[in-house]
């Protein structure tokens, strides 16, 4: 499928489902709110999938335009694009990983890697790994290293440091993290930031739950 999820895939009822079921952040509650009668006038528009939606709010205008339907308010045309946009992650930077090598961020740089992204199709199979390491001139286990963070990074609200996190507490790919309890994985995480103070702030057992479940959507693409 790819580094994203495919939003066409995704039908509007079972992204209804979705939100209804779904741990949101307090600040995204207001989605739950009035959500037959708001999907329903969404199908009422013809709208069929979660991309057509997100392709629709998107549009000039068209939250001002909507804002003025009954059932609907600007807040939650507002937060629902930010929950459709945040579906897809933005890519994270190379250089921005922890532990990654500047040597290997230019030399990564110079065939046009920057980000995960950019390095996802060199980094599906065993073969394209081994194609970039000797094309590139990076060791095999960095290339790995490089998948790992790069499969992490395709989990919401999973940025660059995170992903190292995730990778350094043994829960290094996508597969691991969905597979994971979400106290397990709390307290590895808080035992090695305490170890090695990687973060600063504070992560709760309730995000821990959020990244899961995000895990569990994303397609297990990277072979190992």
């Amino acid at each position: 499928m790819g580094y994203y999820i495919d939003l066409s895939a995704i039908s509007i009822d079972s992204y209804k489902a979705k939100l209804e079921s779904s741990d949101l952040l307090p600040s995204r509650m207001i989605l739950k709110e009035k959500l037959d009668e708001r999907f329903n006038y969404f199908k009422s528009m013809g709208i069929s999938n979660v991309q057509e939606l997100q392709q629709t709010l998107k549009k000039k205008g068209k939250l001002a335009e909507l804002s003025k339907v009954n059932c609907l308010s600007e807040d939650f045309l507002v937060i629902l694009l930010r929950e459709l946009n945040s579906i897809h992650p933005k890519p994270n930077k190379i250089k921005e990983f922890v532990g990654i090598l500047s040597d290997t961020v230019s030399k990564l740089e110079k065939i046009g890697i920057k980000d995960t992204l950019g390095l996802f199709d060199k980094v599906i199979t065993p073969k394209s790994r081994k194609e970039l390491a000797n094309k590139a001139g990076i060791a095999d286990l960095e290339i790995m290293e490089l998948a790992k963070l790069t499969d992490l990074s395709r989990i919401k609200w999973v940025g660059a440091m995170f992903a190292r996190v995730l990778f350094e507490s043994g829960f290094d790919t996508v597969e691991k993290v969905s597979k994971a309890n979400h106290e397990d994985l709390y307290k590895r995480i808080t035992q090695l930031n305490k170890e090695r103070n990687l973060y600063k702030g504070n992560i709760g057992i309730n995000d821990m739950k959020l990244c899961i479940n995000a895990a569990r959507e994303v397609p297990l693409e990277i072979e190992y």
